[in-house]
């Protein structure tokens, strides 16, 4: 039986406690008591989280686990001497560490991130940044796995993060039965963007919404102006003046964001070549891709595969 340990202390944001429902299914699917979920505290009892009720605890002792997992909160909480001492002998003993959201700053502070690649909630990036220079921040992530150090993005990345997990202790289609019980995708990659390009524009009007619902749709098309005007049954110079002042951005600034976001979601699937999701995205040559990606996440589509990869070939 693996035990898990999920840490947490007054003001915690509960939808981090999302990661010990992934566990209890993954007991079902497998048939057996694979996960023994155990909450932890300083001084142990109840603990009261950000949304004002309590959750039972245990107390902070010598026991063992397999996976230590530090939740987050919502307004980066000064972690206790003691909290910060059991993160460190927890990194010492346990087969793997992690955190959740804004859990990070614990892990950091405790010097289990330093040179380290980590993932944080967006919002605290910046600061995180200040506070943790010694830290590779990649922001822009669902989930990184660093050896036996684990961080994910904010709120319900924890659930990905602890899909990949339970994928990683017993098969993706364990993995992929807990997903379906919890009515979530099996598996977001962990590269994948913590933002989706369509609620980032956030569009007010219905005929906005639709043109971009119809570009998404019709990406592997050449999607002009005149195209997403009729989608939108506006005027070619009407929509273009609507589009800028409802998402501050020209229509084909927009549809590239789109193509980035399909062309990196088929990256990280790992099924398709290059030319392929070029020319599946819109793009049209791998060339032209390169190049969006540079502009966009600083590094080319390759880099962007090798490091999923890497990502899915992390030991045990």
């Amino acid at each position: 039986m693996l035990r898990i340990g999920i840490v947490l202390y007054p003001g915690f944001q509960v939808m981090n406690l999302a990661v010990s429902t992934v566990f209890e299914f993954a007991n079902l699917a497998l048939g057996k008591c694979a996960y023994e979920v155990v909450l932890l505290s300083e001084r142990g009892g109840p603990v009261p989280a950000s949304a004002g009720f309590a959750v039972h605890t245990q107390p902070f002792d010598e026991s063992r686990f397999d996976t230590v997992l530090v939740v987050g909160d919502n307004e980066v909480i000064e972690p206790s001497p003691a909290l910060i001492d059991f993160v460190q002998q927890a990194a010492r003993t346990s087969r793997r560490i992690g955190a959740t959201c804004t859990g990070a700053f614990n892990l950091a502070q405790a010097g289990i991130l330093d040179g380290r690649r980590a993932t944080t909630h967006w919002f605290f990036a910046a600061k995180f940044r200040r506070d943790y220079p010694n830290v590779a921040l990649e922001e822009d992530r669902i989930f990184i796995i660093d050896g036996p150090v684990w961080t994910s993005a904010g709120m319900t990345a924890c659930i990905d993060l602890a899909l990949a997990l339970v994928e990683k202790d017993f098969g993706g289609e364990v993995a992929r039965q807990v997903a379906r019980k919890l009515v979530v995708y099996h598996r977001r990659a962990g590269g994948q963007s913590q933002f989706s390009a369509l609620l980032e524009l956030a569009p007010k009007s219905d005929r906005i919404q639709t043109a971009l619902a119809y570009a998404k749709q019709h990406l592997h098309t050449a999607l002009s102006v005149e195209q997403l005007a009729e989608a939108a049954h506006l005027s070619p110079r009407q929509f273009s003046r609507t589009f800028r002042a409802e998402t501050g951005q020209s229509p084909a600034k927009a549809v590239e964001h789109l193509r980035l976001e399909a062309a990196r979601l088929m990256l990280e699937s790992g099924r398709h070549p290059i030319d392929v999701i070029a020319r599946e995205t819109g793009f049209g040559d791998r060339e032209r891709m390169r190049r969006a990606f540079l502009r966009a996440f600083g590094q080319p589509p390759q880099a962007i595969r090798r490091t999923t990869r890497g990502e899915h070939a992390q030991p045990n």
